[in-house]
């Protein structure tokens, strides 16, 4: 036998009588009379003259029960976060949220087709792509920035920056792709043909006049010799004097995250608290010293999204807005206590 308890419930002034026209959760009464482990009786709810402390109590359980039906029901959510050595201190622990998320490690640009397509709930994705969708927000304070060289963002140059007129990009670019050419055109007027460079090729694989290269490869050395090397970071720090923002957490505006926005922040916090052990591993895997690993961790890399890197952040949209890579909206973050989004108002 089962009873439906609205969750908006009337109260006649002080007799506390309540009408049950219920619609929107359920609770088995048990074979002793009672509702679940509330202690409400099948007589006082006959009679409907219950106490509101006791009505409230019930209401309290029922919506404990809703949740875990929910939970349960509910499909976890999917995580995509960037498979570089830049991102490992953003993802520590995420592996182990078990039922409740899911983590898929990819290249930037296909992270942000992803979560663009659906495919994933929130992402690590390409600051750039955050200016693209007015219904995408940016959800934590956990990101990858630098305030000077990157080290793992590079441009090599065949020619002189000014006579570039060949382009070849890294195929996991999209915000380090807008980058290069911004800096290209505001400093030297310079509009370059784009090529592509998949993955899978190096700069002698390509004869553009100059190539962009990122994440983990970017921080091995080039065979061949080039004329003119710039590392992205360290050139857009020298010359707006303010940090660069390379991604950042996003979901759509109406995707229900539950406490995944402070799990990521957490992630965050645990990775900086075991920055070493991340730096041997990567050290290890890219087959570099530690002391280079470790450093590019801690000293190149910054993973908080503070003032500084937001006023960074919208300079780099103002930028991108100017130059044709994104429209004129503002960016938004996710309010801490709700869903609605506020704003990126920075004076």
């Amino acid at each position: 036998m089962y009873c439906w308890v609205k969750s908006s419930l009337s109260v006649i002034q002080e007799d506390f009588t309540v009408p049950f026209i219920s619609d929107s959760y359920k609770t088995q009464i048990q074979n002793n009379g009672t509702f679940g482990d509330c202690g409400f009786s099948v007589a006082a709810y006959n009679s409907r003259k219950v106490t509101l402390g006791i009505v409230r109590q019930m209401i309290d359980f029922t919506n404990r029960q809703h949740e875990k039906l929910m939970s349960h029901q509910r499909k976890p959510l999917k995580i995509g976060a960037v498979s570089y050595l830049n991102s490992k201190p953003l993802i520590e622990g995420l592996h182990d949220l078990s039922d409740d998320a899911e983590l898929i490690l990819d290249v930037p640009s296909q992270l942000a087709d992803d979560l663009g397509n659906g495919l994933l709930d929130v992402a690590l994705i390409p600051s750039v792509e955050s200016f693209l969708d007015s219904a995408y927000e940016i959800v934590s304070d956990a990101c990858v920035a630098t305030h000077g060289p990157v080290l793992s963002v590079k441009l090599y140059s065949r020619v002189h920056p000014g006579d570039i007129k060949t382009l070849a990009l890294d195929e996991g670019s999209r915000t380090s792709a807008a980058l290069s050419q911004i800096l290209l055109n505001e400093q030297y007027g310079v509009q370059p043909q784009i090529q592509k460079l998949p993955l899978d090729k190096s700069t002698q694989d390509t004869n553009a006049d100059a190539i962009l290269l990122i994440g983990d490869r970017a921080m091995q050395s080039p065979a061949e010799k080039f004329h003119t090397t710039w590392d992205l970071g360290e050139e857009w720090v020298n010359w707006t004097g303010l940090p660069f923002v390379f991604a950042m957490w996003v979901t759509r505006q109406e995707t229900d995250l539950a406490d995944i926005p402070q799990q990521l922040s957490n992630a965050r916090n645990l990775g900086l608290e075991e920055i070493e052990r991340i730096a041997d591993e990567g050290a290890n895997l890219l087959k570099l010293r530690y002391e280079t690993t470790y450093r590019y961790l801690t000293q190149n890399l910054h993973f908080r999204l503070g003032a500084a890197e937001r006023a960074g952040l919208k300079l780099f949209q103002e930028l991108a807005v100017q130059n044709g890579f994104a429209p004129d909206a503002p960016v938004r973050f996710r309010s801490r206590n709700s869903i609605k989004q506020k704003e990126l108002i920075l004076n």
